[in-house]
């Protein structure tokens, strides 16, 4: 039983449960990336951080998207993990992630385009009692 209990708490200390995640997603969006995760295999996210598809939740087949070392691995919906860049963190670390689906079209490489959806990231700010309970990060090169 001790060593359930000391699996169930963070580098910190805390308990895994009583964690506030930085990223979650709706049901609608679950179900696509269940669908994604069938045809495609192992993915995963990263928040675009402009130019072309704007600011917007981009999914990835595993391996045709190479994530930078210091970007941000903010958790995981769905078993994908997400990520976005630091300075994209920077202005984000405040707020939770909500990614849904709406109808629309899909970023040019992200694997939902071509479905009438694409994914929209919605957010948040932490409640005061919630920002000593965050989910910590890591960098892509520490996971």
């Amino acid at each position: 039983m001790a060593s359930q209990d000391a699996a169930s708490q963070d580098a910190a200390g805390q308990d895994a449960a009583s964690l506030v995640p930085r990223v979650t997603a709706t049901e609608a969006a679950l179900a696509l990336i269940a669908t994604l995760a069938a045809e495609h295999g192992s993915l995963l996210f990263h928040q675009s951080g402009g130019c072309c598809d704007g600011s917007s939740p981009m999914c990835y087949a595993e391996g045709d998207f190479l994530v930078g070392d210091r970007d941000v691995r903010l958790g995981a919906i769905g078993g994908v993990p997400f990520y976005m860049s630091p300075s994209q963190f920077d202005y984000w670390k405040h707020t939770q992630l909500i990614i849904d689906v709406v109808p629309g079209r899909g970023g040019m490489f992200s694997l939902e385009n071509g479905r009438d959806v694409r994914f929209l990231t919605r957010s948040r700010l932490f409640a005061d009692d919630e920002l000593d309970r965050l989910d910590p990060v890591t960098s892509f090169a520490d996971a």
